[in-house]
């Protein structure tokens, strides 16, 4: 009876008739890098097996991508590796046309565009768009009859299948998206379905914007369900998450005020690169100097959005051959940065106190405790703090008006380096 009553409380407290009723469609194409791969082979996208990696020829190469097919009757998936794929002559396996996809990608936008304008699109992903649809129903009937024209569009033009779900803002959309229309096709959601369908949703992780460490995290806080999560003390959440606790807890309850194209969780801003390495590293010299170019990207990105960070973490994954495991671990600075020395210098600290010498096969940095980039605080000790700051914008600049490959540290040209190789490549893979 206690249970019941804090739960008529809660749905006093969050009145939904005062918040945004809108009509959103989030869109999502089906295994994009494998459709779109099977459509150029002549192939049935929904029907056919076939895997797209990074590189055919080795064996423990990354599965970008596989077919609705191959998931369901092998398990092969995204992030799978090329010796899992079954020696089967049915299964076709093709190398990425990134080019290719990304123009697919664009006239798919352009295809949105029959029924909206242009500030009513948001484009989450290469494979992925919102689409606000409010005051279109005279045109093209309602929300539902829009989503399947658009889904009929896609497959007649681009036979490419999709999943859409539908929501009154951006999360609820997202949420029909991932756990209700990827298996029925088009999904609704409303406010009203919070509690029925988004409360029993377990483990935490299936829900958007929450990952296996932020639900570990609050497994142990003893909340293991989207509806624990509801009901928990909100004053609580705020003080082990800050402003992140507040939006776990409303997005919880299906509340998300944010607009087309606005990112859905802000304050979880960061700035990062992982790489899966094209051989094992062994050498501690060659391991730093691919930290090395990782911590320069990090930084580029930090500076593009002018930030600065205090917060830098180095997670460093082990190969296969020796059990896999790895760490993961950071440190915050006192002065925020976005210069790649800074960040250079606080990755091979923390590489020195946790790396147990054993083959290293992946690389991941992020900065985080974000800030904007528009003062910085002088240190006596530190002089040339300033100057370094500015060489960072300047190379950037000159980056992008002449190509990445125009100023590269020297550790590229070394057997390790790999941002040579990279530069080459389109979202990571070959166009």
């Amino acid at each position: 009876m206690v249970a019941n009553i804090r739960l008529l409380e809660m749905d006093e407290m969050i009145d939904y008739e005062k918040l945004p009723q809108q009509q959103i469609l989030c869109i999502d194409i089906k295994s994009f890098y494998a459709s779109c791969s099977a459509v150029m082979l002549g192939l049935d996208p929904l029907h056919c097996l076939l895997v797209v990696a990074g590189n055919k020829e080795r064996e423990g190469s990354v599965v970008l991508a596989a077919s609705p097919r191959m998931k369901k009757e092998f398990g092969i998936k995204t992030g799978s590796r090329l010796f899992e794929v079954p020696n089967d002559p049915r299964i076709r396996i093709v190398e990425p046309k990134m080019a290719t996809y990304l123009r697919v990608s664009m006239e798919i936008t352009r295809l949105f565009h029959r029924y909206v304008p242009q500030e009513a699109i948001h484009v989450y992903s290469v494979d992925e768009s919102f689409v606000k649809v409010d005051g279109t129903s005279s045109l093209w009937g309602d929300v539902y009859t829009i989503a399947e024209k658009i889904r009929d569009d896609l497959i007649r033009e681009f036979q490419l299948p999709c999943a859409i779900g539908i929501g009154p803002n951006m999360l609820l959309a997202k949420l029909a998206l991932d756990l209700d229309a990827k298996k029925s096709g088009i999904a609704v959601w409303t406010y009203k379905d919070v509690r029925e369908k988004l409360w029993p949703v377990s483990p935490l992780s299936e829900m958007w914007g929450i990952g296996k460490r932020l639900e570990k995290t609050l497994n142990g806080m003893g909340i293991f369900s989207v509806g624990q999560l509801a009901n928990y003390d909100l004053q609580k959440l705020e003080t082990k998450f800050g402003i992140m606790g507040n939006q776990l807890y409303y997005h919880a309850w299906g509340v998300d005020l944010s607009e087309i194209g606005a990112p859905i969780m802000d304050g979880q801003i960061s700035f990062s690169k992982s790489q899966i390495l094209l051989r094992d590293y062994r050498n501690i010299t060659e391991i730093k100097h691919v930290i090395l170019e990782i911590c320069e990207e990090v930084a580029r990105r930090a500076r593009t959005h002018k930030a600065a960070g205090r917060t830098i973490t180095l997670a460093i994954g082990y190969s296969r051959e020796e059990k896999g495991g790895g760490f993961n671990r950071a440190k915050t600075i006192e002065a925020a940065t976005n210069i790649t020395m800074d960040l250079y210098r606080v990755c091979l600290e923390l590489f020195h106190q946790y790396y147990d010498g054993r083959t290293v096969r992946q690389i991941a940095i992020s900065l985080s405790n974000i800030v904007p980039d528009d003062s910085m605080q002088l240190n006596l000790f530190e002089p040339n703090q300033w100057k370094k700051r500015q060489l960072g914008y300047t190379v950037d600049h000159i980056r992008r008006r002449f190509g990445s490959e125009v100023l590269l540290r020297a550790v590229s040209y070394t057997e390790a380096g790999t941002a040579r190789t990279r530069a080459k490549l389109v979202g990571g893979h070959k166009a």
